[in-house]
């Protein structure tokens, strides 16, 4: 009955090689258990709650990836819509984190609605490739920012706005050792690399008395303090429609972009093209919206599903392991909720590692394309808001194709985006 519906025969696998490949992603993936709930604990979400919302939406994402699109390709909270979701949305524009979610449950019936009517298939050719690759660059960049401040590396300096922190502190020092740490488990290929740095750190931190012992290990979950605690009517208002195309934007691209690579690296393109990527497109639309009823960010397609690809996996029955791992570790939410920020910092700086390899794919050499590029890296961390990124480049990839003469190069999406974001900022200056 596996072999008929997953189609083991005819990908030249087995169920052997499908659980050892989905164990394999779980382990590379895993960090987010912690990574998430410390991220959005900062805006006064439970972190209790925010671990069990991240494990069943992580569950059932990967489920239904599994059985409805039959990759192996395992779906989480994205690193990326969390850190926009946590600092851009909550912190610098001030929206409560319950009408964040409302914002979040919304986006996720869009994505669904634009996935079955194929316009998201559309808006991702309508994007230029360079502001694509330029977004994800720059939310590597943002993250890995993130990451330093946590450890305690860029520190607030009145003279020059942020500086060297010092490596007299602790929490510094400990830092650079899971750094350290981390980057010798990954230049060895080691499986689950991250959560071992991870747990390495939180041990040296407890050991040099920066932190204690959790009390418990295990419990059961925390569902009532993040499940349903959506804000709809504040949700509803239409000055949020900015954050709901931002995480609609920001998804778009690093789904496809996640989807493209392991696809690539499974042979599974077929003629340029991703067999059922429609069917695979729902999974984070679902995810989505379970993620925000039960309480955390969007959910999205983790490029760390290479690792189980490489260990063999080619159909959707790993994906089965990986949710029923999901699953359990929901009750480990005292375990999750012990590690400190300067445990996980380092995760988040070589997260942004990976996202600014993206890098390489903008014509540098064509100035109309370097130049919304380039401002969109620059503007996304340093405003510290993504959304701000993706507008202002957005804006000058409109206006630098008028000035060298192309545009035919700019097409109706784009300019109804430059139209809207100019709005926007005239708005806000008169305001």
């Amino acid at each position: 009955m596996l072999d008929r519906y997953f189609k083991l025969s005819e990908n030249k696998t087995s169920i052997k090689q499908e659980m050892l490949g989905g164990v394999t992603t779980f382990v590379t993936m895993a960090y987010i258990i912690i990574v998430n709930p410390q991220i959005l604990a900062q805006v006064g979400m439970p972190a209790e709650g925010v671990v069990f919302a991240t494990c069943v939406s992580a569950a059932i994402a990967s489920l239904v990836m599994g059985l409805y699109a039959n990759y192996p390709i395992a779906l989480a909270p994205g690193m990326s819509l969390n850190a926009y979701f946590t600092y851009s949305v909550c912190m610098a524009m001030h929206v409560p984190w319950r009408t964040a979610l409302g914002v979040v449950f919304f986006s996720g019936v869009l994505f669904l609605l634009l996935t079955v009517t194929r316009v998201r298939e559309q808006v991702v050719n309508g994007i230029p490739d360079c502001l694509k690759h330029s977004t994800a660059a720059g939310i590597g960049m943002f993250i890995a920012f993130v990451g330093l401040r946590n450890a305690k590396l860029v520190v607030a300096n009145p003279a020059t706005f942020v500086g060297l922190g010092s490596f007299g502190d602790k929490e510094v020092q400990t830092a650079c050792f899971g750094l350290v740490l981390m980057l010798i488990f990954m230049s060895r290929k080691f499986h689950g690399a991250m959560l071992m740095g991870i747990l390495g750190t939180a041990l040296i931190g407890i050991f040099r008395g920066l932190a204690t012992w959790p009390a418990a290990i295990f419990s059961l979950p925390h569902a009532s303090s993040t499940f349903l605690q959506l804000d709809f009517r504040g949700a509803s208002h239409l000055g949020l429609f900015e954050i709901l195309f931002a995480f609609l934007f920001v998804d778009l691209f690093d789904n496809v972009g996640t989807l493209v690579g392991v696809c690539e690296q499974g042979g599974f393109i077929k003629e340029g093209k991703i067999p059922r990527v429609g069917r695979v497109l729902v999974a984070d639309a679902v995810g989505t919206i379970v993620g925000s009823l039960t309480g955390t960010s969007t959910v999205t397609s983790y490029i760390e599903s290479a690792a189980g690809v490489a260990a063999g996996a080619r159909t959707g029955l790993g994906n089965l392991a990986i949710a029923a791992l999901f699953l359990l570790a929901m009750f480990c939410s005292p375990l999750a909720t012990a590690i400190p920020a300067y445990a996980t910092a380092p995760a988040l700086i070589l997260v942004g590692v990976f996202m600014t390899q993206s890098i390489a794919q903008i014509d540098w050499h064509d100035f109309s394309e370097a130049v919304p590029a380039f401002i969109t890296m620059l503007a996304t961390p340093l405003t510290f808001s993504i959304a701000t990124g993706l507008s202002l480049g957005l804006i000058s990839y409109t206006l630098v194709k008028i000035a060298a003469g192309k545009i035919r190069e700019i097409n109706l999406l784009i300019w109804i985006l430059t139209i809207l974001f100019i709005l926007r900022y005239i708005y806000l200056a008169a305001a």
